[in-house]
């Protein structure tokens, strides 16, 4: 099976969509001529042309808020952020109109956009550029909300959200663009294309011991846990992949905790209203009598991103943290 960077099945992507139905479009600061900021659209502008692709003015308020328009009347914009951080530019164009139309309208009008772009620190990038706000877009009804944490996900998750009526926030991380996943070409599908249903989490890793349970990056790091776990202390750790926080597959995380007893949960997010915080909570409320110890939580640390590269490397989840909850639990 071929090997495709997280960036080039995004592309992908985007470009079977682009051909599949006349509405989709995207835009953003140099997502065309410039081929993107992070190279996600390299060479759709050159194929798709400047109705199809289209390069905004640094304005998040205006372009969002066009975005949003045009997705009320039948368009179906992918709109990138450059920094997920910028979101907060766009606070009432995403929330009060993308999120609420679809209930205010009592169903008459939907709102089928994305908005996507990196939402990670780790990048030595400044507290102002390394936000991690799905626990924030989650939070609201009438939004949806994915993380992928690897190329072939990535591909089959911007697929199914391009083409949901609602609207859905795709968070990215800079630090897996580059990165390399086996990624079938389509014609080596029964189905005939790469294609992952909103609110459905994958099983990682099997294991019978500890349940790890995170989302985007957090998942790799959950892995190389497991290994250490499984080579050092003789641990079988059992790695779920939320994929998509909203809507959240709890049915999946309930059944890894039942058969472990133990769980740990691990994101990016600063650990007050985290992700993290949600699951925990889930997980008592219904887990309660299966749990053998209580929830463990990995978080980034409680302050705003360090600029410093050794200190920011220290704020976010490492395998050595999770291993550490673990060993505390079994």
């Amino acid at each position: 099976m071929r090997k495709l960077s997280y960036r080039h099945a995004l592309r992908e992507a985007f470009d079977e969509e682009l051909a599949r139905d006349p509405m989709v479009v995207l835009m953003g600061e140099e997502v065309a001529q410039y081929n993107g900021a992070y190279k996600v659209t390299e060479g759709l502008w050159a194929k798709w042309g400047d109705k199809r692709v289209i390069d905004t003015p640094i304005s998040e308020a205006g372009f969002i808020g066009m975005g949003v328009g045009a997705s009320m009347l039948g368009v179906r914009p992918v709109m990138e952020l450059m920094f997920w951080s910028f979101y907060t530019v766009a606070w009432d164009q995403i929330i009060n109109n993308a999120g609420m139309v679809r209930y205010m309208s009592g169903g008459q009008i939907n709102c089928p956009i994305v908005v996507r772009g990196p939402a990670n620190g780790g990048t030595n990038v400044g507290a102002t550029h390394s936000h991690t706000p799905e626990n924030i877009m989650a939070q609201f009804p009438g939004m949806k909300c994915v993380c992928p944490s690897n190329a072939y996900d990535a591909k089959g998750l911007m697929k199914a959200a391009i083409r949901d009526n609602d609207p859905v926030m795709f968070m990215e991380s800079t630090k897996l663009y580059g990165e390399e996943w086996e990624v079938p070409e389509n014609s080596e599908l029964p189905e005939g294309e790469l294609f992952i249903p909103l609110g459905v989490a994958d099983v990682k890793r099997e294991g019978t011991d500890v349940s790890l349970i995170a989302h985007g990056r957090a998942v790799l790091t959950c892995l190389k846990a497991a290994e250490i776990l499984a080579n050092e202390h003789g641990i079988s750790a059992e790695v779920v992949d939320l994929r998509t926080i909203r809507p959240l597959d709890e049915d999946t995380i309930f059944e890894s905790v039942r058969k472990t007893h133990r769980a740990v949960c691990v994101d990016e997010n600063k650990p007050f209203c985290a992700v993290s915080a949600q699951i925990a909570a889930s997980i008592g409320l219904h887990c309660f009598d299966d749990l053998d110890a209580p929830v463990q939580r990995v978080s980034s640390l409680d302050a705003p991103a360090f600029y410093s590269p050794k200190l920011e490397e220290l704020q976010l989840p490492y395998p050595d943290v999770i291993v550490s909850k673990v060993l505390g639990i079994c």
